[in-house]
């Protein structure tokens, strides 16, 4: 492969910089941009260094910078591959002449990703390890950095090493059986394998069913703030949000459009989704509004469900079922919430179904925090193996397909050459997942999303 050089600090003006070089001409490129007396081809590896670095570019010997420079020897670095990595002062000019430098001496730089391509090719690290490697750099909460660095630290790859291993051990089964078909002899027993595809079709399903949770964290988990007109759900927003996001107005049926923003929440990220106001209505595009929040509440994971504090709870429970109709909602939380106590005195709920709040006044807005919080403790999701990855899904989504075809042939004591081909096809997906199978094109379609310089 041709050794390659990028920079691998973000784009701008800082107080350093760092270019990355790997290939196996790494170490005799790099040292032609320091002076001989340095001794750079003597230096130990995995330890920094202190030089000078010089422009050498057509006879001239000109001083660029004072680096720090730290050699990696193939196959202990991140690519498998000798590493050479600069540290140098984050001006823009000398990063630049830097790479100039490297180009002019053999290097060529680095496509999108490729540096984490080569740690893949290398079998540093597998296809999943490295597709986490991006959702890290992305990741701006604490719950999704714990997500990606279970995923790189081998949580999922782990999984598919054990649902891999036991389709193996059906796959050579049922081949075993093709080789001695005139015999018509059967090595495979065949309430074992039902059992075992069993426990495949589950693992896959607890997977997919964490693919929810993962797009979630990624993208920020879904509150509506659902309720009748005028009853403070804009207020509440930029209340919990502690600035003023939404209009707020006395006059019902303000808010015509959806509004969102995102907050952090002891390390969760959550998007609020500020509705319309619930009621029939002539306007046309008041009736869109109206639309969308019923669109929203179907799609969100939790409903802050904000009513008048002067309200009876059966006013409200009526006023929920006439809205909400056949949404279903068992999958859903929904946190019922008593607005404008400042208006009427004394209002409480001591069997805790419901949280009474002022918006206008920021009075009790930590409980209902809290009560948002509980959710993600709820459903444990911090401590989920969690799929991030649309690839992931549709690859296990065919993994479960093929496990299901299979246990339908071995029902039905179909011939064992066509349960053999959905086995087969179930660890054709596998290998895809893992990358134990890969195309370039798929290579070049998930490392392309990657910054240069990684």
């Amino acid at each position: 492969m041709n050794t390659i050089c990028a920079i691998a600090t973000p784009a701008g003006i800082g107080a350093t910089a760092m270019i990355r070089i790997s290939g196996s001409e790494a170490f005799s490129i790099a040292a032609r941009l320091f002076s001989e007396k340095s001794g750079f081809s003597e230096w130990e590896a995995n330890r920094a260094k202190f030089a000078t670095l010089y422009d050498h570019i057509d006879g001239k010997r000109a001083l660029i910078d004072q680096v720090v420079v730290t050699k990696f020897a193939a196959p202990h670095s991140f690519t498998g591959e000798d590493v050479v990595e600069i540290s140098c002062h984050g001006s823009l000019y000398i990063q630049h002449k830097i790479i100039e430098q490297l180009i002019a001496n053999g290097c060529r730089m680095a496509e999108p990703g490729e540096f984490t391509q080569r740690a893949f090719l290398n079998g540093k690290l597998d296809l999943p390890q490295a597709e986490a490697i991006a959702d890290l750099i992305e990741a701006q909460t604490e719950t999704a950095h714990h997500a990606a660095m279970q995923q790189l630290q081998g949580d999922l790859s782990d999984k598919m090493a054990v649902l891999r291993e036991e389709l193996l051990k059906m796959a050579s089964l049922l081949e075993l059986e093709l080789d001695f078909s005139e015999e018509e002899v059967e090595f495979a027993d065949r309430t074992a394998l039902l059992d075992l595809l069993a426990h495949i079709k589950t693992e896959v399903n607890q997977l997919l069913q964490s693919y929810k949770w993962g797009t979630m964290l990624k993208n920020g988990i879904p509150v509506a703030i659902v309720g009748e007109p005028n009853v403070g759900k804009s207020t509440l927003l930029n209340a919990l949000l502690q600035r003023e996001r939404a209009i707020v107005s006395d006059i019902p049926g303000t808010t015509r459009d959806t509004i969102e923003d995102t907050f952090v929440l002891n390390g969760t990220l959550f998007r609020f989704i500020d509705t319309a106001g619930i009621r029939e209505s002539g306007d046309t595009i008041e009736r869109l509004g109206i639309e969308r929040s019923l669109d929203t509440i179907r799609r969100a994971a939790v409903i802050l469900w904000i009513f008048d504090a002067r309200k009876t709870m059966q006013e409200v429970e009526s006023e929920i079922a006439n809205t909400t109709g056949s949404i279903e909602l068992d999958d859903k939380k929904i946190i019922l919430i008593g607005n404008k106590t400042d208006l009427v005195s004394g209002k409480s709920d001591s069997s805790g179904h419901i949280i009474y709040i002022s918006a206008k006044k920021g009075e009790n807005l930590e409980s209902v925090l809290n009560e948002i919080d509980r959710f993600v403790r709820e459903n444990g999701i911090r401590d989920l193996t969690l799929l991030t990855s649309e690839r992931h899904q549709a690859l296990l989504n065919g993994i479960l397909a093929s496990a299901e075809r299979a246990e339908n042939g071995l029902r039905q004591q179909l011939p064992t050459d066509l349960v053999a081909e959905d086995v087969r096809m179930a660890l054709h997906d596998l290998g895809e997942l893992t990358g134990t199978i890969s195309s370039e094109d798929i290579l070049n379609n998930i490392f392309g999303k990657f910054c240069i310089g990684k």
